[in-house]
C-alpha cells in the first residue's frame, strides 16, 4: 500500500521534575517514532468528547487492547484533530489506560492521509474522517475508511473503523 506521511505531532508529556498543577512539557513526536520498526493500529475519529467517539469508538479499542497486542500489535493509537490539552483531558475523562491519544492539532497528518474534511455544518471546523489502519514499519497494510468521505457530510458513519473489525482482520492474516 502506502507509507504513512511524515508529520511532527505536538504532544504534552509528564515531567515529574516539574512542580505545580501542570507537570507537563511540550514534546515533538515525529510520525517515524510512532510507526518505524513497529506494528501499529491507528484509528482516527472526528473529535474528543463527541458521542460515538466517547461511547463506542475509543472504549472498544481500550477493551480489546490485550487481544490486539496478542496479534503482534506494538501500540494502539487514537488520532483526532484536537490539541494536546483536549486529548489529555479526554483520556482522563475516558479512563484510557492503554490506547495512546495522539493530537493532530493542525490536521497535518489527516490532510496528508487525504482524510481531513470540513465539518462546519456541525461547528467543528476541519476534522479527521473516521477510519482505522494497520501499519507495519511505516507501511499501511490495511485501511478501513468509513463510507461518505466528503466535506460537511450529514451523517457520522461507524461501520468499519471499529475495534472488532480491526481485530477480525488481524486474526485472519
Amino acid at each position: 500500500m502506502n507509507q504513512t506521511p511524515h508529520t511532527i505531532f505536538k504532544t504534552r508529556v509528564r515531567n515529574d521534575a516539574l512542580e505545580g498543577p501542570n507537570p507537563f512539557e511540550w514534546k515533538d513526536r515525529p510520525s517515524e517514532d510512532i510507526f518505524k520498526g513497529r506494528n501499529v493500529v491507528l484509528f482516527a475519529l472526528p473529535g474528543a468528547f463527541t458521542p460515538t467517539c466517547s461511547t463506542t469508538h475509543l472504549p472498544r479499542y481500550e477493551e480489546l487492547y490485550e487481544e490486539l497486542k496478542a496479534q503482534g500489535v506494538d501500540e494502539v493509537v487514537c488520532l483526532s484533530v484536537n490539541d494536546a490539552f483536549v486529548m489529555h483531558q479526554w483520556g482522563v475523562h475516558q479512563g484510557a489506560k492503554n490506547v495512546v491519544l495522539l493530537p493532530d492539532g493542525n490536521g497535518e497528518f489527516s490532510r496528508k492521509m487525504g482524510m481531513l474534511v470540513e465539518k462546519q455544518n456541525l461547528g467543528f471546523g476541519m476534522r479527521s474522517w473516521r477510519y482505522s489502519m494497520y501499519v507495519e514499519d511505516g507501511e499501511i497494510k490495511q485501511m478501513f475508511a468509513e463510507d461518505g468521505l466528503d466535506d460537511n457530510f450529514a451523517g457520522d458513519p461507524f461501520e468499519v473503523s471499529d475495534a472488532d473489525t480491526m481485530l477480525g482482520y488481524l486474526k485472519s492474516r
